[in-house]
């Protein structure tokens, strides 16, 4: 609950209706990249472009998906595509929270290596697991997997918004 509150607090979620914030629902990656944008103050993106045919103007998304593009906090999941409706996985929010970090020259030391299934990991994703794990963002399951390729919640994604805060 707290959690939630924080994010709607400081509009950096929205609910998905007037009266509901649905916290058991998928977090997108749109969704993740317009709370990365909202927390980095919703910057003018005038002038700048990106590759992603499927990222039309004039979308709830499309100034985040532009601004973290960008600013290398994302990448597609090809050369042209965002894949904005597509349900984010643990990896791709620790490799955009590490890039968001980045930004303002924040890094960790840390391993992904204490997870059970931290050979599951993508190489890819290996450095943002590690920062979100040595900073605390993200923990392991009660069997202590980081269980990468699963979706994330609103609530969990909140959760992490909190701790990013502190």
């Amino acid at each position: 609950y707290e959690d939630v509150a924080y994010v709607t607090q400081n509009k950096l979620m929205v609910g998905t209706s007037t009266m509901m914030f649905s916290p058991n629902a998928v977090m997108s990656r749109a969704m993740l990249v317009t709370v990365l944008y909202r927390m980095n103050g919703s910057p003018s993106v005038a002038g700048m472009t990106a590759p992603f045919t499927d990222v039309p103007s004039g979308q709830w998304y499309t100034d985040a998906v532009i601004w973290a593009y960008n600013c290398g906090v994302v990448d597609g999941t090809s050369p042209t595509q965002f894949a904005p409706a597509q349900n984010v996985t643990r990896e791709q929010m620790a490799t955009m929270l590490a890039r968001f970090y980045a930004l303002s020259g924040i890094t960790a030391a840390g391993s992904a290596d204490g997870y059970a299934d931290a050979d599951a990991i993508s190489a890819w994703a290996v450095n943002g697991v590690a920062l979100c794990t040595a900073r605390g963002l993200v923990q392991g399951d009660p069997q202590g997997r980081f269980r990468p390729q699963s979706d994330l919640t609103r609530a969990q994604i909140a959760a992490i918004l909190s701790r990013m805060a502190e």
